[in-house]
């Protein structure tokens, strides 16, 4: 059986766009959650009841979810859409996505369900979709 011709980049880049919206979106959604978590922590340890977990465990299981969430729904999402050789795109989405999270906690860690800056959201969609033109051999 002879190899798939691969995908023009416009439509490549096209998907590539949608698949890298969607993960900004759930990881943004998951790591919010956690912080959600963490707040409540915080809260509760204030007022002198247990909540059963730390702050700090929720807050790091927050980092730890958003960035293993980001390669996965990458990976996945690319190969649902048909396209193959995705993994240059995913390092960078997940370097990417860590860069900003990274950049920007200070900014949502005041205030539940704040979001990070739309200028670094959108840069990190269009850093991994261009990303997607990449194909490693």
């Amino acid at each position: 059986m002879a190899p798939s011709s691969p995908t023009p980049r416009g439509p490549r880049l096209f998907k590539a766009l949608i698949v890298s919206t969607i993960a900004v979106a759930l990881s943004h959604v998951i790591m919010s959650d956690g912080l959600y978590l963490s707040f409540s922590g915080q809260a509760a340890a204030t007022l002198g009841s247990g909540s059963g977990f730390s702050s700090n465990q929720a807050f790091t299981a927050a980092m730890m979810n958003t960035a293993l969430l980001m390669p996965i729904v990458l990976w996945i999402g690319m190969l649902v859409t048909g396209e193959r050789r995705v993994g240059p795109m995913v390092l960078v989405g997940t370097i990417s996505w860590i860069t900003a999270v990274g950049n920007g906690i200070d900014t949502i860690d005041d205030a539940p369900y704040t979001l990070l800056p739309f200028g670094s959201l959108a840069l990190v969609v269009g850093i991994t979709a261009l990303s997607s033109a990449i194909r490693r051999k």
